[in-house]
């Protein structure tokens, strides 16, 4: 008989983000990337991606 083993949230999302990873390829995360950058230049606007430069910017000071 076979075992049924549980399988945590974590390990199912990681298991299923490595399949799709493998059907899909690298160009299937870009083009969705792509459209979400996209989606939210539309909904924010560029004061949206000025203030979280800045935000970038002043993190990356602090670590050095």
């Amino acid at each position: 008989m076979a075992e049924n083993k549980k399988m945590s949230r974590q390990e199912a999302g990681h298991k299923g983000g490595e399949v799709t990873s493998q059907r899909h390829g690298k160009e299937f995360y870009q083009d969705i990337g792509h459209e979400g950058g996209e989606t939210t230049a539309q909904t924010h606007g560029s004061e949206f991606y000025h203030e979280i430069g800045e935000k970038g910017g002043h993190e990356s000071h602090k670590r050095s």
